[in-house]
């Protein structure tokens, strides 16, 4: 039976010459592989190119949860796709998309975080101001769905950031991984952010490629995956 769920795409790869991969993060299914064909019809080609990472779509599909790929058989836009049109929040999208691959691995649907994720795709896809702090809010945020957000309530001035136990210390942890205290207090400014009042935060070009880093290596202790390539992007795009 034909099914639809709305999804997150967050990446398009080649299978074979006739067929694409589609990595989607879905509201009804969690994380999915969908097949889709590569045909040379006006309705195929209109519709692989709504296949951009981060896009929101309705996919429809004869779901059946043991198959390795699911088989496409049908594509709805559901909100206007910007991203690609701002070759800044065009990277962006493609870093993140391509870290939710690494981090979202349980194929369970997780509703709350498929809400999160499609409402701040749509305040990206409208934001004009301070959208050069959009990842580094959007990665805070997700640690609270994967289980190691940090504890902010233990900061102090001064404190050091503990990125295997979570917390501040007054003093440096007896492992090298941790902040220091003015890394720590940028870490913790974090915490303060939203979507909303990202233009506030006016972190230099080092600032905020430092922790970016710091956040990476955060998750990598708590989540453990490959390293990524595309921060670098992100780094020459705010240079």
């Amino acid at each position: 039976m034909l099914e639809k769920s709305n999804a997150v795409i967050l990446n398009i790869t080649r299978h074979t010459d006739k067929t694409l991969i589609v990595n989607a993060y879905t509201e009804r299914y969690g994380r999915t592989a969908y097949a889709f064909p590569l045909g040379t019809g006006r309705k195929s080609r209109m519709q692989r190119a709504l296949f951009a990472p981060f896009a929101i779509l309705s996919i429809e599909c004869d779901y059946r949860p043991k198959e390795q790929f699911q088989r496409i058989r049908g594509v709805e836009l559901l909100y206007p796709q910007q991203l690609q049109f701002d070759p800044v929040k065009s990277a962006v999208a493609l870093f993140l998309s391509d870290f939710l691959l690494h981090v979202m691995r349980e194929p369970e649907p997780y509703p709350s975080f498929f809400r999160f994720l499609s409402d701040s795709i749509m305040l990206y896809n409208a934001m004009q101001e301070g959208k050069a702090n959009f990842h580094l809010c959007f990665l805070f945020a997700l640690s609270s769905f994967l289980g190691f957000y940090p504890d902010v309530n233990t900061y102090s001035k001064g404190a050091y950031f503990d990125l295997i136990n979570g917390v501040f210390t007054v003093t440096p942890p007896l492992h090298k991984h941790f902040l220091s205290p003015r890394e720590s207090e940028d870490f913790m400014l974090l915490s303060r952010m939203n979507f909303r009042n990202l233009h506030r935060f006016a972190f230099s070009r080092d600032e905020r490629r430092l922790i970016l880093d710091k956040i990476i290596e955060y998750y990598r202790i708590h989540q453990g995956f490959s390293p990524l390539k595309s921060p670098d992007i992100l780094k020459m795009l705010f240079d």
